[in-house]
């Protein structure tokens, strides 16, 4: 029986995955390729990781900057793959290449942060900034070795749109002093994702087969 927490997750990833595909719809008959995308993509989260540092010199302007180029860049990042789709255009490298850049450009951003955080003398943030990357990169580590399996391993709410989101509020209310609380609750989250999918692909196991 699926949680509550569950069917709020499915409703709302229908519902972006709708509104994904039509967004798509007009490019899949252009030129403009996945990989080109998932290079755009990865290009501007990488631009505003480089930004998000120069806070020190007007707290507004450059966190709200990168935030924005941030999430431009994840959203790219996010519809290749729906254009793959629309547009017939999947294949193994675009699926090898989107995995790993989006691992680079949330990387990218959380290494910002923590210089941010290590530069203030906010040890505490900094670790937190760690433990947050490292549980980022673990939820679709554990996906992938489910589905490997022939698993299940897509449960929790730490997933990437769920951190995108997260990181960008984070970046938008820092000038208040609201990154911190993003961090650590990104960290939180992406940790608790990380045990709900251990949890759940033992629960598999052991009744014999994959939860539909």
């Amino acid at each position: 029986m699926e949680t509550a927490p569950g069917r709020f997750k499915q409703g709302y990833t229908t519902g972006a995955r709708s509104l994904a595909t039509r967004a798509v719809t007009r490019l899949a008959g252009t030129r403009v390729t996945p990989n080109t995308l998932t290079a755009t993509g990865v290009s501007l989260c990488l631009a505003a990781a480089v930004i998000v540092p120069f806070e020190d010199r007007n707290t507004i302007l450059f966190y709200w900057l990168g935030a924005g180029v941030f999430v431009v860049g994840s959203v790219l990042d996010i519809l290749d793959g729906a254009l793959a789709r629309a547009g017939g255009k999947t294949t193994p490298f675009g699926a090898f290449l989107d995995s790993t850049t989006d691992r680079v450009g949330e990387g990218a951003m959380l290494s910002a942060i923590a210089l941010v955080f290590a530069r203030s003398g906010n040890d505490t943030a900094v670790v937190f900034t760690v433990a947050a990357t490292a549980g980022s990169f673990l939820v679709p580590y554990a996906r992938a070795k489910a589905e490997a399996l022939g698993l299940r391993g897509d449960v929790g709410l730490g997933s990437r749109a769920e951190r995108v989101v997260v990181i960008t509020a984070g970046l938008v209310l820092a000038p208040w002093g609201g990154l911190e609380w993003a961090i650590l609750l990104l960290a939180v989250t992406a940790w608790l994702t990380v045990l709900q999918r251990i949890l759940h692909v033992r629960k598999q196991l052991n009744h014999g087969g994959p939860d539909v």
